[in-house]
């Protein structure tokens, strides 16, 4: 089996115009590589959770479908193993990119077999998502209590990335009683208002 190629290579944004598409006419790859992500979303899916841990990036790049599984599989095992199936993960982000390679032969009389530069729109060898800086990656439901649980499990995620992360809490929106009192003040406001004739 050949070796698979440094990620250096795919790391930085490139134009996405290497897409798969169900239109022929949009589709500008013959053929897609297989997608190693085998679940998006885990864990109890029922089940509305007080908290949302989000794993969001901290720069522009491009991760590998092989990349984004292992982070998977790294948060879930601790996951499982703490809580059961007391938690709601999901992957908030999918491989659309084909990734593609111009192999170059070198050795003797390589040059006879080589075409060079001379149509070098190159193979596809694997995909990868494109992530801007801000994009949420990852994100976890839990209980309150879980709260170190799963802020390890994204940390150990975050390790298989080859950029730095950052993990927020989220809680759901509530109205404020503050809020709730410049609503009514409104509304009174509102009613209170005659037109003169």
């Amino acid at each position: 089996m050949a070796k698979i190629r440094k990620a250096v290579s795919y790391r930085r944004l490139e134009r996405p115009y290497t897409r798969k598409s169900k239109y022929r006419q949009k589709n500008y790859v013959r053929a897609s590589p297989h997608n190693s992500i085998v679940k998006y979303v885990m864990g109890n899916v029922q089940k509305a959770y007080p908290l949302t841990l989000e794993l969001t990036s901290d720069s522009d790049i491009q991760l590998r479908h092989n990349c984004i599984e292992s982070a998977r599989k790294s948060a879930i095992k601790l996951l499982e193993e703490k809580l059961g199936k007391n938690f709601q993960f999901q992957i908030r982000m999918f491989p659309h990119h084909v990734l593609r390679e111009n192999p170059l032969a070198s050795g003797a009389g390589a040059d006879r077999m080589s075409t060079g530069m001379t149509q070098s729109f190159g193979k596809p060898i694997g995909i990868a998502a494109q992530v801007r800086k801000g994009k949420v990656i990852m994100d976890l439901g839990i209980d309150e209590k879980d709260v170190a649980v799963g802020t390890l499990a994204l940390k150990r995620a975050q390790y298989k990335f080859p950029m730095r992360c950052i993990i927020r809490v989220k809680a759901p929106a509530k109205k404020t009683p503050v809020v709730a009192k410049k609503a009514a003040v409104k509304k009174t406001v509102k009613k209170a208002v005659v037109v003169e004739a």
